[in-house]
């Protein structure tokens, strides 16, 4: 039978309890979501700084709309590069202090497009273990040649940088991990890749926003030579950005497939994203809340409840097998919680998590609920 390997590899999945659907939302509205008629505490978005539905960024979408229409209607470098779209990557040079920018449709498809174009047969890229998905395919489908360092292991990657004769090295990782939330050593990787004069390649889509008196991510730390972030997180629209100096936007402009053969995003999506930045730059409260509610986290559960200790909005729960882990995110739900489980392939066999988001539209009492369930199904 043709493609009978689909349904074979389906219930392969179910059997290891990896099986994936989806979930229609009805409703979500800031640390709620209502799913099948039922309202939970929502304890998986990545709405970080609780600007979805803001009013002065769902404004600015509709004049947006009424100044430069709802779509692009072209690729950028055909009649699709609008106004609105020049004033958003001029705000985001000058809040990470980069002479240019570049706007991509997804995360996904900016790292595999910027990695794609600069992965020729001479690149060396270094890639963090953990790194995203998306990273790990730009990479392996260049023709750079890829090693991937473990996890946080800068010694390694040292001696790695060491004994390549290459002059084109990009050590490429994550400002903060998607599914632990622990951060890079983005100081020694800039140093390591100033004394290799290599250059230095971060995900920042979980640390824009976030980390940063500004919320400006790695860049507050470090000198980052090319920086991709999403706006689908903490800024709470959609689409993606890499900031970088001006040689490698004019080279990525001319050579990076997904940027040059995609329609541009939508230029009101532009002009509310440059919205949410300004926000997201004047409101240091929401990061201090996020800041202030994961440490009342951390001192409400159990000893014996194991959170990976993090400066960002992610905070994860190593349960272990993955049915285990299917278990308890049931049991939260049967007490108002919605958290999902992360399973294998996304995270190593037999670390199955719970993935805790905490965003600032959370409160005190929420915390409490979230731990005093976590305490009771966990311990």
């Amino acid at each position: 039978m043709a493609f009978d390997f689909i349904q074979q590899q389906l219930n392969q999945q179910k059997n290891q309890s990896r099986y994936r659907q989806r979930v229609c939302i009805a409703e979500q509205s800031g640390r709620e979501v209502v799913i099948d008629g039922k309202r939970y505490l929502n304890f998986s978005s990545n709405d970080y700084l609780a600007l979805n539905r803001h009013p002065d960024i769902d404004n600015a979408m509709q004049v947006g709309i009424d100044k430069y229409g709802l779509c692009a209607s072209a690729s950028s470098l055909i009649t699709g590069f609008h106004y609105a779209h020049r004033a958003l990557e001029d705000e985001i040079c000058q809040w990470l202090n980069k002479p240019k920018c570049l706007l991509f449709s997804s995360g996904f498809s900016a790292n595999v497009g910027v990695l794609n174009a600069l992965g020729q047969e001479n690149v060396n890229f270094w890639l963090d273990k953990l790194s995203h998905a998306s990273i790990i395919d730009g990479a392996l489908s260049s023709k750079a040649t890829t090693k991937r360092f473990l996890h946080n292991n800068t010694e390694q990657l040292s001696q790695w940088l060491k004994s390549t004769s290459s002059e084109n090295n990009l050590i490429v990782s994550e400002g903060v991990f998607s599914m632990d939330g622990d951060q890079a050593d983005i100081k020694s990787l800039a140093t390591l890749a100033k004394a290799h004069q290599a250059w230095l390649y971060l995900d920042d889509a979980h640390s824009i926003g976030v980390i940063g008196d500004k919320g400006q991510g790695s860049v507050s730390q470090a000198n980052i030579d090319i920086v991709m972030a999403t706006f689908g997180k903490a800024i709470a629209t959609s689409g993606a950005f890499v900031a970088c100096e001006q040689d490698v936007f004019d080279y990525l402009v001319n050579y990076a497939r997904h940027y040059i053969y995609s329609t541009a995003i939508s230029p009101a999506l532009a002009w509310a994203t440059k919205k949410s930045i300004e926000i997201i730059q004047a409101e240091a409260w929401r990061r201090d809340k996020i800041n202030e509610l994961s440490c009342h986290l951390a001192n409400r559960l159990h000893q014996d409840v194991k959170l990976i200790s993090t400066a960002s909005s992610i905070h994860a729960i190593v349960i272990g097998k993955e049915e285990k882990a299917l278990a308890v995110c049931e049991e939260l739900k049967q007490q108002g919680i919605w958290l999902t489980a992360i399973r294998p392939p996304t995270v190593p066999v037999n670390s199955s998590r719970l993935r805790i988001t905490v965003c600032a539209s959370h409160n005190v009492n929420d915390i409490n609920q979230l731990a005093d369930c976590l305490n009771r199904v966990i311990v």
